[in-house]
């Protein structure tokens, strides 16, 4: 777990949605303009995410197989500040009483960064403060392969997740919106690309730091 959590505290701001922990762990950028500057532009993957929730978002209890499960469940933990609505949470019963299970929906299929599974994780702490029991893993459920894929929340994923919340904070508190991330492949995908402006944003910060070699260079001819 990450050691500094004196960093995190309710009383730091405003509490910080599930959802920009996602964004955040893609782009801390993308999180700053949505969450900071509140612009948003939808795309065909926002849309298609969009109507998957349409479905997965009402509110409703059932027991499938003996299994309680919640649907759009809001969720929350002070300690980190935290806050969202769970697509379905399944209640898991053992010989004493039940353990969460989040199980989020998501377009497409599973993505080589973590963004998904830190959203998810962050829904497990939430839930393990609210039941005071230990949630030790939960699944996404991808819309083009039909399939849930386990998910363990091991310390790897839970430090991530946290060092996420405490990245986004200071960002969020300081009211500065960071440049655009070095992982320029995922500018593509990204609705804000036009918002953003990554290249033009970004060339300042080369021309800065071609400078900075130039004289440090210099200097070092001098000596």
């Amino acid at each position: 777990m990450v050691n500094d959590t004196s960093k995190i505290s309710e009383t730091d701001g405003e509490p910080i949605p599930l959802s920009a922990l996602q964004h955040a762990v893609y782009c801390l950028r993308q999180a700053a303009l949505i969450h900071l500057e509140r612009v948003w532009a939808d795309n065909r993957f926002t849309a298609e995410g969009h109507v998957l929730h349409a479905v997965a978002d009402k509110i409703g209890h059932r027991k499938v197989r003996g299994i309680r499960r919640v649907m759009a469940l809001p969720i929350i933990s002070k300690k980190l500040n935290i806050l969202g609505v769970a697509d379905i949470v399944e209640f898991l019963p053992d010989t004493t009483g039940e353990t969460a299970f989040p199980l989020e929906y998501k377009r497409g299929k599973p993505k080589l960064h973590r963004a998904d599974e830190v959203q998810l994780c962050a829904q497990a702490l939430c839930l393990e403060e609210m039941t005071g029991r230990l949630v030790p893993e939960g699944a996404l459920f991808y819309a083009q392969t039909k399939r849930r894929v386990i998910v363990p929340f091991d310390d790897d994923l839970r430090n991530l997740t946290e060092a996420t919340i405490i990245a986004l904070r200071n960002i969020l508190l300081s009211g500065k919106t960071p440049p655009p991330t070095i992982r320029r492949e995922r500018c593509k995908a990204c609705s804000l690309v036009e918002i953003c402006h990554p290249k033009i944003v970004a060339r300042p910060v080369r021309i800065w730091r071609a400078h900075m070699v130039d004289c440090m260079t210099s200097s070092g001819d001098d000596i």
